[in-house]
């Protein structure tokens, strides 16, 4: 049986935590920034965990 291979969209969009958690980035910060409030903003440039529901798909992805 061949080598699984790693998804190569979901390697540049996801990072595997030490504790195994998924982290992605946020949605809605690439343009249309004006009528987008600071604190919005300031928000989104943040990094986030992705939900437990799909975890489990992402990290089936990522697996070399």
């Amino acid at each position: 049986m061949p080598k699984m291979k790693t998804h190569k969209g979901a390697k540049k969009r996801f990072k595997i935590t030490a504790s195994g958690k998924v982290k992605r980035m946020r949605a809605f910060k690439s343009h249309i920034l004006t009528k987008k409030g600071p604190k919005r903003k300031r928000r989104l440039r943040r990094p986030d965990l992705v939900s437990a529901g799909q975890t489990k798909t992402i990290r089936r992805l990522l697996q070399a």
